[in-house]
C-alpha cells in the first residue's frame, strides 16, 4: 500500500483535508516567498535566517512565532518519508512561488518520490478563478481524484524556474517561463507574469500592485483602511495577497494619501497616479527586494511589457 503526504498552501486546506479525511499525513507550507529577498538552498540554516530577517523587519514577526508556525512545520516535513507527495498549491503569484520552492527541496531531498499536483482554478460552470477555499467537498475530491503527476522533467523545470526567481536578474524569467506549453504548471505563466509586473514602472516609479492601490483609492469611497484593504483584496487578480501584506503596501505608499479616515489620496498620490510625477526615487531602496533580485534596479516599460536594467 502507498503512503501519501499532503503539503498545502495553507491551514484552511489543511483543515479542509483534514475533514474530508483524505488520507495520508499533511504539512502546512506556512511561508510567503513571493514577498522579500529569497536563495536557491530551500530549507538551509542560511535561507531560514534570511526569510526571518526579512519577515522581522517587514512584518514584525517574532522568532518564537517563526520558531512555531514555519520551523516547526518545516521541521516535520523533513521527518516525512511517504511513497507520494501530493502538492496543494493555488493559481496565484502567492501560491505558485511557494511551489517551486517546495519542487526544488523535493528535487534535492525526496529524489525518486512520486509527486504529483492538484490543481484549482476555474471550476465547471464558471468563468471565475476560484482557489481551494472556494470550492465544494465534492469539487476538491474530483481535484484530488484527477491530479496530475509530475515527470522528472516537470520536476526539473520548476526547479529551473526556481533558480531564475532567486537569481539577481530577472531578465531571464521574461521568455523561458513562456516556452513550455506541455508544462503541467498551466498557471506558472500567469503568475511570473504577475512577477515581473511588480518591479517599478518606467511612467511612474510604482508597480502595478502600487498603482492599483491608488487607483482604487481614486474609485472607490473606502470609510476606513479596513473597508479600503477589503476592495483590493477583491480585485487583486493573480497575486494572491492576504490582508497583512496590503496593510504593509499602503504604509510604504502612507505619503501618496491625505486621510484613511475616509481614504483619499494626497495631491501627490494624484500626480503619481495620473504619470503627473515619478515617485521612483521617493520609495526607491537598496533592501527591497523581489527573490533574488533587488527591486528598484530593474523599469518595467509597460508600452513593451519588457523590464529595463538600471546602470549603477
Amino acid at each position: 500500500m502507498s503512503t501519501y503526504l499532503h503539503i498545502t498552501n495553507g491551514d484552511y486546506t489543511t483543515q479542509t483535508l483534514q475533514n474530508l479525511q483524505i488520507k495520508g499525513e499533511i504539512i502546512t507550507w506556512r511561508e510567503m516567498l513571493c514577498e522579500g529577498k529569497t536563495t536557491t538552498d530551500v530549507g538551509s540554516e542560511d535561507f531560514w535566517k534570511l526569510r526571518f530577517d526579512f519577515l522581522n523587519a517587514a512584518y514584525q514577526i517574532t522568532k518564537k512565532t517563526f520558531i512555531d508556525f514555519t520551523l516547526k512545520e518545516y521541521r516535520n516535513l523533513c521527518k516525512q518519508n511517504q511513497d507520494e507527495i501530493v502538492l496543494w498549491f493555488d493559481y496565484d503569484l502567492f501560491c505558485q512561488v511557494n511551489m517551486i520552492a517546495v519542487i526544488s527541496w523535493l528535487k534535492k531531498h525526496r529524489k525518486g518520490r512520486n509527486i504529483s499536483i492538484v490543481r484549482s482554478g476555474l471550476p465547471e460552470n464558471s468563468n471565475q478563478m476560484s482557489g481551494f477555499n472556494y470550492l465544494t467537498e465534492k469539487e476538491l475530491l474530483d481535484l484530488y481524484k484527477n491530479r496530475i503527476t509530475l515527470t522528472q522533467d516537470d520536476v526539473e523545470y520548476a526547479d529551473y524556474i526556481w533558480q531564475l526567481y532567486c537569481s539577481d536578474s530577472p531578465l531571464r524569467l521574461e521568455t523561458v517561463h513562456k516556452f513550455n506549453p506541455s508544462s503541467p504548471f498551466i498557471y506558472l505563466t500567469d503568475a511570473i507574469s504577475a512577477h515581473l509586473q511588480r518591479f517599478p514602472s518606467i511612467e511612474n516609479g510604482l508597480n502595478t500592485v502600487e498603482n492599483t492601490i491608488l487607483q482604487t483609492a481614486s474609485k472607490i469611497n473606502s470609510k476606513n483602511e479596513d473597508s479600503f484593504i477589503k476592495s483590493l483584496l477583491k480585485k487583486q487578480g493573480v497575486y494572491g495577497f492576504g490582508d497583512i501584506q496590503y496593510a504593509n503596501k499602503i504604509k510604504e505608499l502612507k505619503a501618496l494619501f491625505s486621510s484613511f479616515n475616509p481614504v483619499k489620496l494626497s495631491e501627490t498620490g494624484n500626480k503619481v497616479l495620473h504619470n503627473q510625477l515619478n515617485y521612483y526615487s521617493a520609495i526607491r531602496s537598496d533592501f527591497s527586494y523581489l527573490g533574488g533580485a533587488k527591486k528598484y534596479s530593474y523599469l518595467y516599460v509597460n508600452a513593451t511589457d519588457k523590464l529595463l536594467k538600471l546602470t549603477s
